[in-house]
């Protein structure tokens, strides 16, 4: 069998040289068909060296003595030497084949003749010896034997007994005596005479004797065979030594122990028989023997048992690996390749531990790498063939041989990445990104080491976008952009490399992390084999964090890289779809920059920006948004006129925008702040009449535009528009909800009569609405109560008009009416305006009394009365006037004691004229007033 050849090769040096040669040989027949026929190989037996002259003279001349000669001793003398010339020299030199046999016939005679006599010159123990050599030469083994055990008896100390004993025991063995001839062989092998050779010799055909026996008998038989391997190689050193009479005595020794173990339990039986010493020299050749014999007749199970039980109870013995090959072979010759190829994987786990496989001989690593590759191609192609947790282990298996032939290749690079490809498909992804590594950074040299780092890349890519998922393997953008940056630093010039680049600047912005996309974006642009789409993807990178980091400026540049890109001949369709997009971005870009100019009280350069956002993207939003900018920007600046001329032409441009609405805002601010209150009047009128078509301005609204735009009249003096506003508002009998509307309303009201518009109408309700409100202030106080006080003076005038004539008691009564009237009013300026009208109105109040007093005297009595009657009616008149003269006096009073706590006035001193009158003895006197400051409670005047 081919793959034995590696157990068998020490069998080839059984070639020592022969020192003798042998002086005959005993043919002990071949193999039968059955174990029981079995015999052994023949046995060579040797004597003394031949003299130092031609073998062929030699012989030629004892040829020639014996055919000449009579004597009968020099006859056999000369026949003897003929013999050993022969066999010692291994020349066909001396008789022939046919004349043997008759020469050996006379050779008998002599010896007989020799015997008979009595008379012989040399020892008889050697004449005895070749009697019996010429007898079996000649087939008379009876005869032969009968003469050797003459040599024993007669002649037991001679040294040729050995060899005659040994004679007798291989006849009772060659005609199936074998007990006989295990008696005549032990006797040999357990004397204790030096026989040499012939010792190992009778163990040899000791055991064959014992195996003859039957199997009741193998076990001892098993033990001789075994002494007669640890006598023929006692050493390692010995299996290189053999020599070549002994080439064919071990070879049969082991086969037949062979034979016999797989008769028995084989490998155990084999153990058994090794015991105690199991691990010999030869213990190799034996196991690889019967694994041999095992595969020869079929028995393939037997055969691997065998090689693998070596491997078992030897387990540091270097020809292990040479057995755990033969399983593999055993299997494949018995056509069973699942078998073998776990047989393989049993070799590749068994020395793959580097220790293990670094006392490997070399033939052996190179079938370790051998069944690994194997193994692994098998495995990816079951792996590629399956399905679901099936395919995942195949893969998985292929990536860990692949692994092991990494390390113990030359292509280590291949393997890596090849592993890094098993164990993707077997989604354990660190493991599949450790091969990567390897193979791209680890293995000098490598061919394809770039695409190994784009695999490693790819990978953490894919786990990074969430494209592979597994509890094990969550790389996040650190990691992609290490192996990024490890990828572009060993294969800057790669293809691949730029759009990397722009995809982990993508991530990065993704991520918020502005300068590592920068960072990626920038090397994206600049790398000398982006292309279009890449450099358009960089760019929009660099705009966003450019924009992201308020670097307009940059970013507008950026935007228009990537609009050039977009609109260029090598644009891709998604490219050229996403120009109104950059469009849109690039605008932003400026439309920003107005506002840093802006913020930076830059407001030329603002506007400027703004203003140059409609070249860009015109009639967008951004360009709308950017012209309302540029006003308002103008109007924080306080460039009014120029704000106003670039408010009224956006409103002229952009009528129907919703910025639009809030132009007059805007312009009013800018009208008011450049001293232009109509001008800022009339806008807000515009807004209440509803200047934009698309405003909706509700009544409330348009009311709050035309009071303001009232306000601004009023501050321009423009009174009849301002008037015209208050008198339509108050129309509507407006009622205040809240202390802030009846200021308002108040306010109206006076400012009205302060134009005389209607004054008495607006007085009546100015003072009726403060006189109902919940809310007051010291100025709509003091409004109503001076209103309140001219419309009592003029119910006093009225009241002054009204004569009493006959008949007296309806003129009273109209009189009466008018002053309670005219007193109202009085008494409503008092709880109006309290101290500082109460003077006044005290005056007021009493004179109304002694007008009543004075027209009650002064009034006409009727014409028919007569002089008595006038006279008694005289009476009566001063009895009415009367308590209207006092009640006069009484207010004049109050009027004068205020003078304590108001101090001194005109309505004062005017109620002093007229106690003066009405009271002259106390009242018409020079006085001079003064005011005195009352302090600590002091009530004094």
């Amino acid at each position: 069998m081919k793959g034995f050849k590696a157990i068998l090769l020490p069998l080839c040096l059984f070639c020592g040289v022969v020192s003798g040669q042998e002086a005959f040989r005993v043919e002990l027949g071949k193999d039968g068909e059955t174990i029981a026929d079995m015999r052994p190989v023949f046995l060579k037996f040797e004597t003394r060296p031949l003299p130092a002259i031609s073998p062929a003279e030699v012989a030629r001349r004892y040829q020639k003595l014996f055919s000449t000669t009579d004597e009968p001793s020099v006859r056999v003398d000369a026949l003897n030497r003929l013999t050993n010339i022969r066999d010692r020299s291994g020349q066909d030199i001396g008789f022939t084949p046919a004349e043997e046999a008759a020469v050996y016939q006379q050779a008998i005679e002599s010896y007989e003749s020799i015997l008979e006599r009595g008379a012989f010159g040399g020892r008889l123990d050697e004449l005895l010896y070749q009697m019996a050599k010429a007898h079996a030469l000649t087939g008379q083994n009876d005869a032969s034997v009968k003469r050797l055990h003459q040599l024993v008896g007669l002649y037991p100390d001679s040294p040729l007994v050995p060899e005659a004993r040994f004679r007798v025991a291989e006849s009772a063995f060659s005609s199936g005596n074998y007990v006989e001839a295990e008696a005549g062989y032990r006797n040999l092998v357990d004397g204790k005479a030096d026989i040499g050779d012939l010792r190992n010799k009778a163990r040899y055909m000791l055991g064959w004797s014992l195996y003859k026996q039957g199997p009741q008998s193998w076990e001892r038989a098993g033990k001789r065979f075994v002494s007669v391997l640890d006598e023929s190689l006692p050493d390692a050193e010995s299996l290189y030594h053999v020599s070549e009479s002994s080439v064919d005595s071990i070879d049969d020794t082991l086969r037949i122990l062979a034979l016999m173990a797989s008769q028995r339990k084989g490998a155990e039986t084999l153990m058994a028989w090794l015991q105690p010493t199991p691990l010999r020299s030869w213990t190799p050749l034996a196991f690889d023997r019967l694994a041999d014999l095992y595969a020869v007749q079929g028995d393939a199970e037997a055969s691997v048992a065998t090689n693998r039980a070596f491997a078992a109870y030897f387990p540091s013995h270097p020809q292990r690996a040479g057995f755990m090959v033969q399983v593999v072979d055993v299997w494949r010759q018995s056509s069973q390749p699942e078998k073998a190829r776990a047989a393989m994987a049993d070799y590749v786990a068994l020395f793959n531990v580097p220790s293990d496989y670094a006392v490997l001989d070399e033939n052996y690593r190179t079938k370790w790498r051998e069944f690994s590759r194997v193994l692994a191609d098998f495995y990816y192609t079951e792996g590629a063939a399956g399905s679901g947790s099936v395919a995942v282990r195949n893969y998985g298996s292929a990536a860990s041989y692949y692994e092991g032939l990494a390390s113990r290749s030359a292509a280590a690079g291949e393997f890596y990445r090849l592993a890094g490809d098993a164990w993707l498909q077997a989604e354990a992804y660190p493991a599949a990104l450790k091969n990567y590594r390897l193979a791209a950074y680890e293995v000098p040299g490598y061919e394809y080491t770039a695409d190994a780092g784009w695999a490693a890349v790819a990978l953490i890519r894919a786990g990074v976008s969430g494209e592979l998922v597994a509890s094990d393997y969550t790389p996040g953008l650190n990691e992609l952009s290490a192996e990024t940056d490890r990828f572009t630093a060993r294969h800057g010039a790669d293809a691949r490399a730029p759009e990397l680049l722009a995809y982990v600047a993508a991530r990065w912005l993704e991520e918020g992390n502005n300068e590592q996309a920068l960072n990626y974006a920038v090397r994206a642009v600049t790398h000398e084999q982006a292309g279009p789409e890449v450099r358009y993807a960089g760019w929009l990178v660099t705009a966003q964090v450019r924009q992201n980091i308020s670097e307009y400026g940059l970013a507008e540049r950026a935007w228009r890289e990537a609009l050039a890109l977009a609109v260029s001949a090598s644009a891709t369709a998604a490219m050229k779809q996403e120009k109104p997009e950059l469009q849109r971005q690039l605008a932003t870009a400026i439309y920003r920059q107005g506002e840093q100019a802006a913020e930076a009280g830059k407001p030329v350069i603002a506007v400027a920006h703004f203003q140059r956002i409609e070249t860009v993207l015109p009639g967008s939003e951004t360009a709308i948004k950017g012209r309302f900018d540029a006003a308002n920007t103008l109007l924080k600046a306080s460039e009014w006129q120029a704000a106003i001329n670039e408010l009224n032409r956006f409103r002229a441009d952009y009528p129907s925008h919703a910025l639009a609405s809030d132009v007059g805002e805007k312009l009013v601010l800018a009208y008011t702040a450049s001293s232009q209150p109509v001008r800022a009047a009339g806008e807000l009128m515009d807004m209440a009449d509803g200047y934009s078509d698309q405003a909706v301005v509700t009544a409330e609204d348009a009311l709050a535009y035309q009071l303001r735009a009232a306000e601004l009249f009023h501050a321009a003096e423009a009174n009849d528009h301002r008037d015209a506003i208050y008198m339509d508002y108050l129309a509507a009998n407006p009622v205040a909800v809240d202390a802030d509307e009846h200021v308002r309303l108040q306010t109206m009201r006076q400012r009205l009569i302060e134009n005389d518009s209607r004054s008495a109408q607006w007085r009546v309700e100015l003072v009726s609405a403060e006189l109902e409100s919940r809310w007051h202030s010291e100025q709509t106080l003091q409004w109503a109560a001076q209103g309140a006080l001219v419309l009592g003076a003029e119910a006093a005038a009225e009241f002054a008009e009204i004569e009493l004539d006959v008949p007296l008691e309806k003129s009273l009564v109209q009189k009466q009416m008018a002053m309670e009237r005219a007193q109202t009013y009085f008494r409503n300026a008092e709880s109006l305006g309290g101290s500082e009208v109460l003077p006044e109105s005290l005056y007021r109040r009493a004179e109304l009394h002694r007008v009543m007093a004075n027209d009650l005297m002064a009034s006409t009595a009727p014409a028919e009365l007569n002089e008595l009657e006038q006279m008694q009616y005289a009476m009566l008149l001063e009895e009415e006037a009367y308590p209207f003269e006092e009640r006069a006096i009484v207010l004049h009073s109050e009027n004068h004691q205020g003078i304590a706590t108001n101090g001194f006035n005109v309505w004062v001193e005017k109620s002093l004229n007229v106690l003066a009158e009405l009271h002259p003895g106390r009242y018409q006197r020079s006085l001079r007033w003064m005011s005195v400051s009352v302090e600590g409670g002091n009530d004094g005047a």
